[in-house]
């Protein structure tokens, strides 16, 4: 689904059905150097069980034109512009908002600027705040190729990265570094830094006025697990998920996990 934002397209994945808008939406919210496929269970299933699904191509990434937002408040109010295009959530609250990891920052900003859509977030592999070691940041400004391989090399767990993916005979990190080497050159500096640079977070999750959902990996090396929990803690109305064994790129290692702890949330 290609929608016109701000004058640029931007493409949304709806799960293989036709988006409506009178249905309650799911949006989900990819990380850094990543687009909407690192969705593909999730979006398809609850598109298929009553709900409008919007897996997103952030500007500048994937099908999506235009440059890469540089601050996570720019991509929170662009999601909501996305919702205002395409009549998600105008009548009640019934926009849920699942963020990955930078996309977990978006989820969380934008129900805290623009509540009136949202009726619940789902944070996945986060942390507040979400700083970015000066080796990686200058890895991806000036040799992207290493700063891939420094992310995926902590992305993973040791199971997922030895014979961990569930589909015999792909390989974890091979598909997640091609995906992130087919976007465009000087996404993943903008993204790690528009992911150092947030700073109000926590002040943003204890107004939070919707319910929120905490999943973490208890082997995520780039969003720790202590994080998480911390994130949780300043929370009023908060569910928290942990997955055994999961390092940052729970989507790929515990896909079903994820989808199970969604359809507890959301349902």
């Amino acid at each position: 689904m290609q929608i016109e934002i701000n004058g640029q397209s931007a493409y949304a994945y709806t799960g293989g059905r036709p988006f409506d808008a009178s249905l309650p939406c799911v949006v989900f919210i990819h990380g850094a150097q990543n687009d909407h496929s690192v969705w593909g269970l999730q979006s398809r299933w609850f598109a298929h069980h009553g709900f409008a699904v919007l897996a997103v191509d952030l500007p500048g990434h994937g099908r999506s034109a235009g440059s890469p937002l540089p601050s996570v408040e720019d991509l929170a109010d662009w999601i909501e512009l996305l919702l205002e295009r395409v009549g998600a959530g105008d009548t009640a609250k019934s926009v849920s908002l699942v963020g990955h990891s930078m996309g977990s920052l978006t989820a969380l900003e934008c129900a805290s600027r623009h509540p009136a859509r949202i009726a619940r977030i789902a944070l996945i592999g986060t942390a507040v705040p979400m700083p970015v070691s000066d080796a990686l940041l200058g890895a991806a400004k000036d040799k992207e190729a290493k700063a891939i391989a420094m992310i995926n090399s902590w992305s993973h767990s040791p199971h997922g990265t030895i014979g961990g993916n569930t589909v015999p005979g792909m390989w974890l990190l091979g598909a997640s570094r091609r995906l992130m080497e087919r976007q465009k050159p000087g996404i993943l500096h903008n993204d790690l830094a528009a992911c150092n640079a947030y700073s109000h977070g926590m002040e943003a999750a204890a107004a939070l006025a919707c319910p929120a959902l905490v999943v973490s990996g208890s082997k995520d090396m780039m969003t720790h697990p202590k994080a998480a929990a911390k994130l949780a803690a300043t929370i009023k109305d908060v569910r928290s998920v942990s997955l055994e064994g999961a390092g940052h790129a729970l989507m790929a290692e515990q896909p079903d996990a994820v989808l199970d702890a969604l359809r507890g949330f959301i349902l």
